[in-house]
């Protein structure tokens, strides 16, 4: 599960987890982790729910709700670098005098950024509510598989339906438990659902090294250079800068 998912909807999004009610427990819509209600979470000599687990996670493992949404590409926020330092500013309590002064611009000018960005928050409501009636209500439009949170030149090779992503690994993997490929296809679409699949295997808590990670996708596919250097690519891991390790992307 990610923030592109049908099911992380406004709320979801701004406390960063939800619950999913076949497990009966809480998710992270960053990192997946789930914490199943009944259970009692020892944290750091304290004993926390489920819901309370999750909100302790959140905000140690990936940061203040505001400031973790403002680090999504600009892709999915359409912020610029300049709005998400303003909105930092005025989340923070700020007088629109000192913010004004502090960015060198007038108070007008920042009385009218805040006009804007209600506008905008307007638009985008009523935007959702015309986008669901006109798609998701209807039963005949395609379910699109869900795009992961770092991915990169979004474009038509990310319009790709569970229909064809599931037509995609039948074809090109020879079982996926444990994950064997046939042949790393050089059409996006294909590229891209192989990618995926292949992310999902690792874990989202550890980092690897290198060697830990070749030793993974060699057991996949033979090439697994080739693997590494997409699923960074295409925003799916990361590394540091000497190379030492590798994780997921949260």
């Amino acid at each position: 599960m990610n923030i592109n998912d049908h099911y992380a909807n406004i709320e979801n999004i701004k406390k960063g987890y939800r619950y999913v009610v076949e497990q009966d427990g809480y998710e992270c819509i960053t990192c997946g982790a789930l914490f199943e209600s009944g259970e009692i979470f020892p944290i750091e000599n304290r004993f926390f729910t489920a819901e309370k687990a999750i909100q302790y996670h959140i905000l140690h493992e990936h940061g203040q709700r505001l400031k973790a949404l403002l680090t999504l590409d600009k892709k999915l926020t359409s912020i610029t670098d300049n709005q998400k330092e303003i909105l930092m500013l005025m989340a923070s309590g700020i007088p629109d005098k000192e913010i004004a002064k502090s960015l060198n611009l007038s108070p007008s000018t920042i009385r009218h950024i805040r006009f804007t960005m209600r506008e905008k928050a307007k638009q985008a409501k009523v935007f959702l509510a015309i986008y669901e009636l006109a798609f998701e209500a209807s039963s005949s439009s395609p379910e699109l598989l869900p795009i992961h949170a770092h991915a990169t030149m979004i474009d038509d090779r990310y319009q790709v339906t569970t229909e064809e992503a599931n037509d995609i690994l039948k074809h090109m993997f020879t079982s996926l438990e444990p994950l064997k490929l046939k042949t790393f296809s050089t059409k996006e679409k294909k590229k891209l659902v192989i990618l995926k699949q292949i992310a999902a295997t690792l874990d989202p808590q550890k980092h690897y090294t290198e060697k830990e990670l070749n030793t993974i996708l060699k057991a996949i596919y033979p090439d697994f250079v080739t693997l590494r250097r997409y699923l960074i690519e295409y925003g799916f891991m990361d590394r540091s800068k000497d190379g030492a390790e590798y994780w997921l992307k949260s």
